[in-house]
């Protein structure tokens, strides 16, 4: 039995998507880009969306019965891949412990012109429901 997660974004309903999918005991987090509650981009460096982006993806998996320990695969996509420092050392505070296969890659745009961050994730949880 499937189970969705949604972090409130405007996209969720517009696009059609859920920000998190529980399939058994894997858990899928869709792209999560540095959207405030109230639909607004996160003010602020690369750094400060991508804590943004970690925080919802963590609540996320939360809500679908995981822990960021339970993280086995990171995407990173940066509009400034020069900001691969500020965004990694983000990363390694949520899931250094964790230790997940990450990938970081340059891109041309992502959503919203001021995103300079959007991250993806998966979760494998020990026992499925």
């Amino acid at each position: 039995m499937k189970q969705r997660a949604s972090s409130g974004s405007p996209y969720e309903e517009q696009f059609g998507f859920s920000r998190a999918v529980r399939e058994g005991n894997r858990i899928i987090v869709a792209g999560t880009g540095p959207i405030e509650d109230d639909g607004t981009t996160t003010p602020g460096d690369a750094a400060a969306q991508a804590e943004r982006c970690f925080a919802l993806i963590v609540n996320s998996i939360e809500e679908l019965g995981g822990t960021s320990a339970d993280v086995v695969r990171t995407r990173m996509f940066l509009t400034d891949i020069d900001e691969q420092s500020a965004v990694g050392e983000v990363h390694a505070r949520y899931f250094g412990a964790a230790r997940p296969a990450a990938t970081m890659v340059g891109v041309a745009t992502l959503c919203r012109p001021e995103w300079i961050v959007e991250i993806e994730a998966e979760a494998v949880i020990e026992a499925p429901q």
